[in-house]
């Protein structure tokens, strides 16, 4: 079961702000992501969104079509 949450490293050891559900002694493994380091990451990515949005062209160039054109009724 994976499951992700917040610790803190204190004196060595890491502590888990919320109860994890395991057993004494259980085998685990862990991957480290420091928090504060993942902002910068975030802003890349942002970024990188606002940049693809004003590359799209979200209005037509040419002559929009009529409501008879829309709404082909024969």
């Amino acid at each position: 079961m994976a499951q992700i949450s917040e610790a803190i490293y204190t004196h060595g050891v890491l502590k888990p702000r919320t109860d994890l559900g395991l057993r004494e002694q259980q085998r685990v493994r862990i991957i480290v992501e420091s928090i504060e380091d993942s902002f910068g990451d975030r802003e890349a990515a942002v970024a990188r969104l606002k940049a693809g949005i004003a590359s799209m062209q979200f209005f037509s160039n040419g002559q929009l079509p009529t409501r008879e054109e829309l709404h082909d009724r024969t």
